[in-house]
């Protein structure tokens, strides 16, 4: 995996408005002025964006005519789930650890309310 275009990758999904793009794009290919509807900005605006995503081979553009179509490559997105698999085993670690810890604390506690009964039972036992 190339962190150069793992970096692009991290890059072009930094902004929100092109995460919405390529949501959009999970639906099929679609042109400039149908991404761009949805937002409140200028079509050269989000053309940049489109540039982003096409830097990053997040997008790609077609030609028919002169309708020029973008269509999601999603194979970027397989090397960052690849880089974050890594830390899913850590995360996955670190919950058997926690919950290894509030296992040990649940215990922990109930002892200490059978001691506090077995406390209040002495005491009551006293003369």
């Amino acid at each position: 995996m190339r962190t150069d275009r793992l970096d692009d990758t991290f890059a072009a999904l930094a902004h929100p408005v092109r995460r919405a793009i390529l949501a959009r794009l999970m639906g099929g290919e679609a042109s400039v002025m149908e991404l761009a509807e949805p937002f409140e900005m200028s079509l050269p605006a989000v053309s940049k964006h489109l540039k982003v995503l096409e830097r990053a081979g997040l997008i790609a553009r077609g030609r028919e005519a002169q309708w020029r179509p973008c269509r999601l490559d999603a194979d970027p997105l397989r090397e960052v789930a690849d880089w974050v698999e890594g830390y899913r085993r850590f995360w996955e670690r670190s919950e058997e650890r926690y919950g290894r810890l509030d296992d040990y604390l649940r215990e922990a506690q109930r002892a200490q309310r059978t001691q506090r009964k077995e406390e209040e039972a002495d005491d009551q036992r006293a003369p």
